[in-house]
């Protein structure tokens, strides 16, 4: 079956690993304390406020103890989807205010553009919420790149590293995951993409091999129509 659509990860794919851990996490540690004490009444701050507190076992947990445990999780990158949500409003604001600019490899950008003119459908899937990948997107140094996209996923469609997920982002394409193309520099994600019977790609950036995965350094390397 020829590839159709092709989703991809942002951190480490299309965009240096380093932006998100140099300039967004340190952007969100320091801007989100004074966020969630300025919103927290605001329902969609307020929704997220609870999911902290029901994640973390702390039913009872004061504002201040909400914003000590987010900080705890930056700290540990963890994947809660509460904090995730949080961080991409701490970062609106800053993309707003010019303070922040989206990295993208322009590499990626190029290609991106070119698979877009051929006709296939892309899509984000990524560990950060919905609104931080527009974000990155939209917001980034060669400008708003998000015409681009069909469609973006989180966790909300599951763990990236389970197969599951990926059987439930090609259901909602609406193609057979055979015909999606999959580019990750995570092995564990592609491994999970090729279990749901999507085909793979490998981002190594700095050199080296996915195991079990095409490898590329670049998506100039890339030649959809080809597979």
């Amino acid at each position: 079956m020829p590839i159709k659509a092709i989703l991809t990860d942002i951190e480490g794919t299309t965009s240096a690993v380093s932006f998100v851990f140099d300039v967004l996490f340190p952007y969100a540690r320091e801007h989100l304390p004074q966020y969630v004490r300025s919103h927290a009444d605001e329902p969609a701050v307020a929704a997220q406020i609870e999911a902290v507190r029901s994640e973390s076992g702390e039913a009872d947990a004061d504002v201040e103890r909400v914003i000590d445990i987010l900080l705890d999780w930056i700290a540990s990158d963890r994947k809660a989807t509460s904090l995730k949500a949080l961080q991409g409003m701490v970062w609106a604001e800053g993309y707003r205010a010019g303070q922040l600019k989206g990295h993208v490899y322009p590499d990626a950008v190029a290609a991106l553009k070119r698979w877009k003119q051929l006709g296939f459908d892309l899509y984000v899937y990524s560990s950060g919420s919905i609104q931080a990948q527009k974000l990155i997107f939209g917001c980034s140094e060669a400008g708003d790149l998000t015409p681009l996209f069909s469609g973006y996923f989180d966790t909300t469609s599951g763990h990236k590293r389970e197969a599951d997920s990926y059987r439930r982002i090609a259901a909602a394409i609406g193609l057979p995951a055979e015909q999606v193309l999959f580019l990750s520099d995570v092995v564990e994600e592609l491994d999970a993409a090729r279990q749901a019977g999507m085909r793979t790609f490998g981002l190594a950036r700095h050199g080296g091999a996915l195991d079990g995965h095409t490898t590329v350094s670049s998506f100039a390397a890339i030649e959809p129509a080809q597979l």
